[in-house]
């Protein structure tokens, strides 16, 4: 596709009063993103609480109780477009407890944005906020050094917390890291360069969001469909037609493929594609389409359709997942759960912890309980077979949820191995 057809998904993470808020409705003023009407809400607001400008974060801080306490407490989303490129961003809460927050933004996003404050240096929380994008898969990885403007936008400075934020990172084997030197407050380097930091060579914020290159940020090699709904229309006119609704995870699919239902093994080809405004030659990921096949065979929800790639799914009852336990109730493993991978939901119990992970120093300790915001090895047991890939191949057929049957919350978010 295109870039002006591209969309970006991006977050922004990072310690308690980063800046993020401001950033990203520095983000929004500059490229023109909002409306009068919005712009004079925060206007009042930030006059009522005796401020000389205007605040922007408070365009983000939506919740009631953020703007009580200053703070970013659940995931803020945003959209805007730019002639370039179209972004949905989400705003993360820095504050410890919220960690799972920051997981479940950052498991569908393209980029993450690391604020640090250019007075404090790399924190606890950078470090671990950077450690869980590199576990939920994120491709792109900007830092931001900000309110450069309370250290005399200091080139030293900068070049030290780089330094030292690379170190962290070269042990996470992360490898698409851009450094930018910023003030969200004052807009340096955001969308405009400003003029306060002529020593940096690089491209201001915008830019670089618009210029990213993610057309190779999904598989596109190893066909997944898996099955969200049997569709059988009660109607005279199509009385007869049988389609299986769902999205495409990863790869293509044209009309006469062959593919493989699992986990039944079954193999048949591919009749017509359909979607909600006509027939598709070929489907690409992340469409949603209808397939219909040459041959009746018995599939349900929960079943995928793949073609024969060098990366086969795998289809077992066990398996090795990184998970991160997000539920303020600890991790019993001598009760069951109930595990929702792709389009199937199944029981799983815990068979062992392997280790859990200190995010700031990396060691791994023993464990026989996961707590809220704890990351652990673990192995599952599944009542039934699931048809899964790991993570590093698909992020979408590699990971899971895990639901606490008797509430219906959600308690945990893994990665497979």
């Amino acid at each position: 596709m295109s870039n002006t057809k591209q969309l970006l998904r991006f977050i922004t993470a990072g310690s308690v009063d980063d800046g993020k808020s401001t950033l990203i409705g520095r983000l929004l003023h500059d490229s023109k993103s909002i409306f009068e009407d919005q712009f004079s809400a925060i206007s009042k607001t930030s006059e009522k609480r005796g401020m000389a400008a205007v605040d922007l974060s408070l365009l983000t801080d939506g919740l009631q109780a953020e703007r009580e306490q200053g703070i970013t407490i659940d995931v803020a989303y945003r959209y805007f477009a730019t002639p370039k490129r179209k972004f949905i961003i989400g705003d993360t809460p820095g504050h410890e407890q919220y960690t799972r927050n920051m997981v479940t933004a950052a498991s569908t996003a393209n980029l993450v944005v690391i604020l640090i404050d250019a007075r404090k240096g790399v924190l606890v929380q950078s470090r671990r906020h950077t450690y869980l994008a590199s576990l939920v898969g994120v491709p792109h990885i900007i830092l931001a050094v900000n309110k450069m403007d309370m250290v005399d936008y200091s080139q030293a400075r900068f070049d030290e917390i780089v330094a030292e934020y690379s170190k962290f990172a070269a042990q996470l084997n992360l490898h698409d890291i851009t450094c930018i030197p910023m003030s969200a407050l004052n807009g340096d380097m955001v969308v405009d360069r400003g003029e306060n930091l002529n020593w940096y060579k690089g491209p201001a914020l915008l830019e670089l969001l618009e210029n990213i290159e993610i057309e190779h940020d999904v598989n596109t090699s190893d066909f997944r469909f898996p099955v969200q709904w049997v569709c059988r229309p009660q109607t005279e006119e199509y009385h007869d037609f049988r389609g299986f609704m769902g999205r495409i995870e990863a790869g293509e699919v044209s009309v006469g493929d062959e593919v493989t239902i699992l986990p039944s093994g079954r193999s048949t080809k591919v009749k017509e594609i359909v979607t909600y405004d006509g027939h598709l030659q070929t489907a690409f990921a992340p469409q949603s389409v209808t397939i219909t096949l040459e041959d009746e065979i018995d599939i349900s929800r929960g079943d995928m359709f793949v073609k024969s790639s060098a990366h086969p799914p795998k289809v077992e009852k066990e398996f090795e997942a990184m998970l991160c336990w997000l539920s303020e109730s600890s991790l019993d493993k001598n009760r069951k759960y109930l595990v929702k991978h792709t389009t199937r939901v199944a029981k799983c119990l815990f068979s062992s912890l392997d280790y859990r992970v200190d995010v700031n120093t990396l060691e791994q300790h023993s464990a026989d309980k996961l707590n809220m915001n704890d990351i652990a090895r673990v192995k599952l047991k599944i009542q039934q077979p699931l048809v899964f890939d790991s993570y590093s191949i698909d992020r979408a057929t590699g990971s899971f949820i895990v639901i606490d049957e008797s509430t219906n919350n959600t308690v945990a978010a893994g990665m497979i191995a």
